[in-house]
């Protein structure tokens, strides 16, 4: 599994122009799921995404997880995340999980994130979002759990 962190003052996400999903500060996390990821990875890259250091400590270091600052996570899935992007001028999106394998994993890590963590928004899986975000710093960072 993918994760695409981003360090944000606030982001939010809306379907159909309505916000389905907002946080204050925090992180936005696009999660891709590949063919072969399976439970284990979907509990390993939760516990990368609350634990990642991405924010300042009393030093300016970023030692501080949003787990220890209390902040929110909106996690978002993105399938294009898994595309194979090697060769030619259009992604393959074949290492990419089937639909209903990539929905079952992304609400497997939501259940993980939400049971070690008081705010949580999510985007909808398959859905046309518009996604809106202040990147604090930036900061981006991509993780796997493989």
């Amino acid at each position: 599994m993918i994760a695409l962190l981003q360090r944000v003052g606030r982001a939010s996400v809306a379907i159909d122009g309505a916000v389905v999903g907002a946080i204050d500060r925090g992180i936005l996390v696009f999660v891709g799921v590949q063919r072969r990821d399976g439970e284990a990875q979907a509990q390993r890259l939760a516990e990368r995404v609350l634990g990642y250091r991405v924010f300042a400590d009393e030093q300016g270091r970023m030692n501080r997880s949003v787990a220890d600052i209390g902040g929110g996570v909106l996690l978002v899935p993105q399938f294009t995340l898994a595309a194979d992007t090697s060769t030619g001028m259009r992604a393959s999106f074949s290492s990419a999980a089937p639909p209903e394998e990539g929905r079952r994993l992304f609400d497997r890590m939501v259940d993980e994130v939400r049971s070690r963590c008081t705010t949580v928004a999510t985007g909808a899986f398959g859905a046309d979002m518009q996604v809106a975000l202040v990147n604090d710093g930036p900061v981006t960072f991509w993780l796997q759990a493989d």
